[in-house]
C-alpha cells in the first residue's frame, strides 16, 4: 500500500528537520574528512567495509532514535531492524558507486607509478615519482571526499524517508487489516443468512451478481446487520474510510467466489423444490434442516417437535381435524411448519374428504377458512408463506389466504392484539 511521496517527504521533514539531518551531516563530514589512504594503499574491500559501516551507523542510529520518540510503540523492533537493513543497503549501493570510481582511478595511478618507477635510474628520481603520484592519490582522495559530501544530504534525507515510509505503511496496513477484519466479521454473520434469504426471495435465476437486487434494503439490514452497500463492498471491493482517522484505504473485495456461490444457491433452490411437497409422507426431512438459526425470532422449531405438538393437540381435541368449521392459528409464525402440519391433518381427514371430495376445493377451503397466521417480520412472513403456499404458489393456487405480517407480541404489549385480530380477520377466527 504505497504512501504518496509528497506525504513521505513532508512527514520526514517535520520529524527530523534541520536538527536531526544537520547533526547527521556534521557527523558524516567528520567521518568523510577522516578518510585516509595508507601508503601501501588500503585494500579495497576493507576500505569499503569501513566506510560503509561508518556511513550506515551514522545515518541509521539517530534516525531510528528520532523515529522512536515520535512513533513510540508504533515503531516496532522488527521494523527498526528492517529500516536499518534498508538504510545500509541504500548506503552500500551509493558507496559502491563512489568508491568504485575512486578505486578505478587509484589503480590507474598506481599502474602509472609502477611504470614510471621501472624507468627510474636513481633514488632521487624514484622519490620524485612517488611524490608526484602520492599527490595524484591525494587528489583522487579529495575527489572522493567531495563526491561523498555532495551525495551526503541526499543519502540522509532518503534514509529519513525510508524510516517514515516503513512506519506509515505499516500503520496504514494495520488499519486496513482492522477494517478488513471488521468486514470479514460481517461476512461470517452474513453467510449464515443466505439460506433464509433464498427461502424468502430466491429462485432459479438467483446469482451472486443479482443477490443484492432481489432483497429489500431494509430487510437486508434487519436480518444481517449489513447494509446492501456493505454487501457490495464484500463482493466488489471499494474504498473504505477509517472512522477514527478519516483515512481512506482500498478494500479489494472479492470475498465470494461467484462460481461456488452460484452453485451453492442453485443446489439450495433445487433442494427447496425437492422438499417442498410437505404432503409427501415419504420425506423424512424438510428444508429448514438446512437453514441455520439467525436471530432469536428466526430459530425454527424442528418438524419432529411440531408433529408432537399437533399430536398432543389432537389427543386433547378428538376430531378437531374432521370439522370444517374449526379454525387454527399460529400467532407467531417462523417457518410455517406448524400451519403446514395442520393443513396436512385437515387435508387427509376422511371426514373432510367426504365433505370436499375434490382435492383443490378441499385445500382452498382449508386455506381460506381454517388456517390463520401472523409473522413478526417481513422476511419471516416471506419464508413462512413461501413454504406454506409453495415458492411458486403450487399449494396456494388462486385462493385468498389469512396470513399477514404483524408482531403479535408487540401488539399484545400495547393492548391492541384483540382489536387487530378483529379488524384483520373479522369473525373468521
Amino acid at each position: 500500500m504505497a504512501i504518496p511521496q509528497d506525504q513521505v517527504i513532508g512527514l520526514a521533514e517535520g520529524m527530523f528537520g534541520d536538527k536531526v539531518y544537520g547533526s547527521i551531516a556534521d557527523e558524516l563530514d567528520d567521518a568523510i574528512d577522516s578518510i585516509t589512504i595508507d601508503e601501501d594503499g588500503d585494500p579495497d574491500d576493507v576500505f569499503l567495509d569501513n566506510l560503509q559501516s561508518i556511513f550506515s551507523g551514522s545515518i541509521a542510529k539517530p534516525l531510528v532514535e528520532a523515529a522512536n520518540q515520535k512513533y513510540g510503540d508504533e515503531f516496532r523492533a522488527s521494523q527498526q531492524k528492517k529500516v536499518e537493513r534498508r538504510i545500509k543497503a541504500d548506503v552500500d549501493i551509493r558507496l559502491n558507486c563512489e568508491v568504485g570510481e575512486f578505486t578505478i582511478e587509484k589503480n590507474r595511478i598506481e599502474k602509472d607509478r609502477a611504470s614510471q618507477l621501472d624507468r627510474a635510474q636513481t633514488q632521487e628520481e624514484a622519490d620524485e615519482i612517488n611524490r608526484v603520484y602520492d599527490e595524484k592519490i591525494e587528489s583522487a582522495r579529495q575527489s572522493l571526499v567531495e563526491s561523498l559530501k555532495d551525495s551526503r544530504d541526499e543519502l540522509v534525507k532518503s534514509a529519513g524517508e525510508t524510516v517514515v515510509r516503513e512506519v506509515e505503511t505499516a500503520k496504514r496496513e494495520g488499519k486496513k487489516q482492522t477494517i478488513e477484519g471488521s468486514i470479514r466479521d460481517h461476512l461470517r454473520g452474513f453467510s449464515r443468512t443466505i439460506p433464509s434469504f433464498l427461502m424468502a426471495y430466491g429462485d432459479e435465476e438467483t446469482t451472486l451478481a443479482k443477490f443484492d437486487q432481489i432483497i429489500p434494503a431494509d430487510v437486508f439490514l434487519e436480518v444481517t446487520s449489513v447494509t446492501v452497500e456493505q454487501f457490495r463492498l464484500l463482493r466488489d471491493g471499494g474504498d473504505v474510510t477509517d472512522p477514527e482517522s478519516g483515512e481512506t484505504v482500498h478494500f479489494g473485495g472479492q470475498l465470494f467466489d461467484p462460481v461456488v456461490f452460484d452453485d451453492s444457491v442453485h443446489e439450495f433452490i433445487n433442494l427447496r423444490g425437492k422438499l417442498a411437497n410437505y404432503f409427501d409422507e415419504r420425506l423424512d426431512e424438510d428444508i429448514f434442516d438446512y437453514v441455520p438459526p439467525q436471530k432469536t425470532n428466526q430459530i425454527f422449531t424442528p418438524r419432529s417437535v411440531v408433529v408432537k405438538m399437533v399430536d398432543l393437540f389432537e389427543r386433547e381435541n378428538p376430531g378437531c381435524f374432521d370439522d370444517p368449521e374449526h379454525t387454527f392459528a399460529d400467532l407467531y409464525m417462523k417457518s410455517g411448519l406448524y400451519i403446514t402440519e395442520v393443513i396436512k391433518r385437515l387435508f387427509n381427514s376422511e371426514k373432510m374428504r367426504e365433505l370436499f371430495p375434490d382435492d383443490r376445493t378441499r385445500l382452498d377451503h382449508i386455506l381460506e377458512e381454517q388456517v390463520f397466521g401472523l409473522a413478526p417480520t417481513e422476511i419471516i412472513y416471506q419464508i413462512a408463506t413461501n413454504y406454506i403456499l409453495g415458492a411458486n404458489g403450487e399449494v396456494g393456487g388462486n385462493c385468498d389466504t389469512n396470513f399477514v405480517k404483524a408482531d403479535s407480541a408487540e401488539l399484545a404489549k400495547q393492548g391492541k392484539f384483540a382489536e387487530f385480530v378483529e379488524q384483520t380477520f373479522g369473525g373468521k377466527l
